[in-house]
């Protein structure tokens, strides 16, 4: 019977999923570059791992001290992502401040976080740069909360992007100094994601990428009217066309192409493809206006559902409640567990 229970356990214990976790802050509308940038590997992702997706509404305050809208867009947040395939029943949808237990790991990880390292992250310089005249200490110790929200649930794979590799490097970092000084408690993450180049989708002014607060006209939001897509499509970047037969294309028109590979037949995609290779100075076949023209109607077909999923789900806050209280129980399941572990480390259990 001993025997027949350690097999049991050894089974349980090997079909253990890993952790994964990722958070997106309400400070805008998702766009397309969210969408195939992250929220359709975490679509996958949630039938293979132990996922955890949060809306990291403690975040955005160190930049969005003004909480007017701060209901309205974390909610919008948790439909887009609903919209875009994440399933309640298998991952948890939770929004960051429901957690409280992250506030008391954020205070333990505080002390072992350094003002000088803090500092030096590419993150906080660029903040102080483009808000000088509020430069607080949530945007200081921006890394150590985000060190909080992985390690509250072990996690061990990260999707992030170049831009948060730094920080999860801190995080890292974090814990290795919590497990030397306090015993061995939290396993270390590590960015994590499907390609090893991800999707990269550039501002349809083939300028940078698409953002939820630049240049609005250049970003196709998962919210935006069909008209609206189209009138964006329609004022994309274009040229007179290539001058040689198979010419390199400049940024801005392989954006175009990457973006109809990513919502286009192959069969369109190789029509303009052929007629863009085979164009010369004189004899320019392709059309970009026809291409933008296909393109846009192709990008109405992909962001409608998504638009209108999200849109009802709005419309339905009692549904939505139920999912951010249904994923809050289950983060907070997770969260106790890990941080009843960490006081007992830090000798803060005294009953």
């Amino acid at each position: 019977m001993a025997k027949n229970g350690v097999v049991i356990h050894y089974l349980r214990t090997a079909m253990k999923k890993e952790i994964v976790l990722s958070g997106i802050r309400p400070t805008g509308f998702l766009h397309l570059g969210n969408y195939f940038g992250a929220m359709r590997n975490y679509v996958r992702m949630q039938d293979e791992y132990d996922c955890y997706f949060f809306v990291a509404n403690w975040h955005s305050l160190t930049t969005h001290p003004d909480t007017k809208t701060l209901q309205e867009s974390v909610l919008r947040v948790v439909a887009e992502n609903i919209a875009c395939g994440l399933d309640p029943e298998k991952v948890s949808l939770y929004v960051q401040s429901d957690v409280p237990e992250i506030a008391e790991l954020y205070l333990y990880l505080n002390m072992l976080a350094y003002k000088g390292e803090l500092e030096k992250t590419t993150t906080f310089k660029d903040k102080v740069r483009m808000q000088p005249e509020n430069v607080n200490a949530g945007l200081l110790t921006y890394p150590v909360l985000q060190a909080a929200d992985i390690l509250i649930h072990r996690a061990v794979k990260v999707p992030v992007g170049k831009d948060q590799e730094q920080n999860l490097e801190m995080a890292r970092n974090f814990a290795e100094r919590f497990n030397h000084r306090y015993g061995e408690t939290f396993p270390l993450p590590y960015a994590f994601n499907y390609n090893s180049e991800l999707v990269k989708i550039m501002g349809l002014d083939g300028i940078g990428k698409m953002s939820k607060s630049e240049n609005q006209m250049t970003t196709l939001f998962l919210a935006d009217e069909d008209d609206m897509i189209r009138l964006k499509v329609k004022k994309a970047k274009t040229d007179s066309g290539p001058l040689a037969p198979n010419s390199a294309k400049p940024d801005y028109i392989q954006n175009l192409f990457t973006l109809m590979g990513l919502v286009s037949s192959a069969d369109t995609v190789k029509k303009f493809e052929d007629d863009f290779n085979n164009s010369s100075e004189g004899n320019c076949i392709i059309r970009y206006g026809d291409m933008k023209k296909q393109l846009a109607e192709d990008m109405v077909n992909f962001i409608n559902p998504i638009r209108t999923k999200a849109l009802d789900l709005q419309n339905n806050k009692e549904l939505l409640l139920k999912i951010i209280r249904q994923g809050a129980d289950k983060a907070r399941t997770s969260a106790s567990a890990t941080l009843s572990t960490v006081r007992k480390a830090v000798g803060m259990e005294y009953l």
